[in-house]
């Protein structure tokens, strides 16, 4: 647990996999994964896997060698894993599916002074602080303000099949009303979320990294 520094009270920090965890309990689609301090041929998940550090001191885990994607079998697994563990030898390790590629987007929420709790749509990944193409609306949304959010970013316009490209833009709008939903019911007391990137497929959105602080006296899902 830890302060706020915008609002001054005390939060919980959910780091990528009990992010995850705890979107997945919400119904909010993520990759399958296991967060482990070692690999085990019992994982129970489909090849392609991504191979991710998980330290909550490592906060851009791309920047420092942290994150391997396209692990195609167990014994690439094992040998990928074991230069990971070399690299970071007291960390834990996220071991997912790997989501089919797809249009990378950020979708956030942020407790603004004035207005409460505002929901963020924009261009995500490696982007997202370079294009700052976002837009923003006060919560709660409908589906109708969703799709106007949509409209409103550059990157909405993979929506309208530009240059044939295929993504499921529905699953995204479905995804903005989820969050708007479960952040405006008051039960879970999120304070912030950034979810960065949400993949956009063919067959669905899916939250790749997940990052959310919960008011202490209401942090269980």
């Amino acid at each position: 647990m830890q302060t706020d520094q915008k609002t001054g009270k005390t939060v919980t920090q959910l780091v990528e996999f009990d992010a995850k965890q705890w979107l997945r309990r919400l119904g909010i689609p993520v990759p399958r994964g296991i967060l482990a301090h070692a690999i085990s041929p019992n994982f129970k998940l489909s090849f392609p896997l991504a191979l991710k550090v998980s330290d909550p001191a490592i906060l851009h885990k791309t920047d420092v060698g942290g994150v391997m994607l396209n692990i195609k079998n167990q014994p690439d697994l094992e040998a990928k894993f074991k230069m990971m563990k070399e690299k970071f030898p007291a960390s834990e390790f996220l071991v997912e599916e790997m989501i089919p590629p797809g249009i990378e987007f950020i979708v956030g929420i942020i407790t603004d002074p004035t207005f409460g709790k505002v929901i963020m749509l924009g261009a995500g990944g490696i982007y997202t602080e370079i294009y700052g193409d976002v837009a923003f609306r006060k919560l709660p949304i409908s589906p109708p303000d969703a799709k106007d959010m949509l409209r409103e970013i550059k990157l909405g316009a993979v929506c309208s099949g530009f240059r044939g490209i295929k993504a499921d833009c529905e699953g995204l709008l479905g995804l903005l009303v989820s969050v708007s939903s479960l952040v405006t019911s008051g039960k879970l007391g999120v304070e912030s979320m950034d979810l960065n990137p949400v993949v956009v497929t063919e067959a669905g959105a899916f939250v790749a990294d997940a990052k959310i602080s919960l008011k202490e006296t209401k942090a269980e899902a």
